[in-house]
């Protein structure tokens, strides 16, 4: 996620502030999982810039996280990179701006099961798909490819218009 975090600083020009997130735990238990810590985060961010807009971006569970996070206050865009996702897993994103990125070599996190999620969250949320021919779940091959379209589409949906 270095690089991706890179990418959208880049692409904000000075204009966002960008925080990387490590979890306090590895994996998804049953008593805490990466949605506390994203909980936990904008709070810190809410304590620190007050009432502004927000853009979550995760990768593989990272991914589930940021999208079961994203109804939070203040959450405007939800980025989700290859997510991992569980087939029951469903959350109203309405007013939200949601982009999945998945690769179609993805063998981790298929794309299948991905779409079939994002068909369900539908119900509530326009999402857009973005397919990563030839990518696997790691974003090694194509990794510009994904890097660009979370900057892109973050600059725009928390700047109002794309920067590049």
């Amino acid at each position: 996620m270095v690089p991706v975090a890179a990418r959208v600083a880049r692409a904000g020009r000075g204009r966002l502030a960008v925080h990387r997130v490590l979890n306090a735990a590895r994996g998804w238990g049953v008593d805490r999982t990466p949605v506390d810590d994203v909980r936990w985060a904008l709070a810190q961010v809410r304590e620190r810039y007050g009432d502004l807009p927000v853009g979550l971006v995760g990768h593989s569970l990272g991914g589930r996280a940021a999208l079961l996070a994203g109804r939070e206050p203040g959450v405007d865009a939800v980025v989700a990179l290859n997510p991992w996702l569980h087939p029951a897993d469903d959350v109203d994103l309405t007013g939200r701006r949601v982009l999945v990125v998945h690769g179609s070599e993805d063998r981790v996190a298929t794309p299948d099961r991905a779409r079939r999620v994002v068909e369900k969250l539908r119900r509530h949320t326009d999402i857009e798909w973005r397919d990563v021919p030839g990518a696997g779940h790691a974003m090694l091959r194509h990794g510009a490819v994904f890097e660009r379209a979370a900057a892109d589409f973050l600059t725009a949906a928390l700047l109002g218009r794309g920067v590049r």
